[in-house]
């Protein structure tokens, strides 16, 4: 049990937030005759989410190395099953969705895995 740093707390952050939206996507499938994600992504989505939202809590509490992968993973895992929306014809809005989806994922997983600075010594 490491003590997080800011970088990590925000890369936390992030993906608490990203796992919260994703838990909601099972409530809202598409409709009948739409362009969408089958149901079955959005039920991956929603456990994924709420996977990825406790293992936040946990690392949070904890500076638990595993909670931060776990969450990482969850985030991975998510952001593979978004990017079939860049090669079907969605509107878009939903790419561009999508495109901002990844790019805080990519952000908050490297944040979490950041190390610490270490102070390095003046040698003038």
């Amino acid at each position: 049990m490491s003590p997080t740093t800011t970088r990590q707390k925000v890369g936390l952050v992030l993906a608490g937030v990203l796992s919260a939206i994703n838990i909601s996507s099972v409530f809202f499938p598409t409709p009948e005759g739409d362009t969408g994600p089958p149901l079955a992504i959005l039920v991956v989505g929603s456990v994924l989410g709420v996977v990825g939202l406790v293992a936040v809590v946990v690392a949070w509490r904890s500076g638990n190395r595993a909670a931060i992968r776990v969450a990482a993973g969850a985030l991975i895992i998510n952001l593979l099953t978004s990017l079939p929306a860049f090669f079907v014809d969605v509107p878009a809005v939903v790419k561009l969705l999508v495109g901002v989806g990844v790019l805080l994922a990519v952000l908050a997983v490297g944040l979490m895995f950041s190390p610490p600075r270490r102070s390095v010594p003046v040698l003038d």
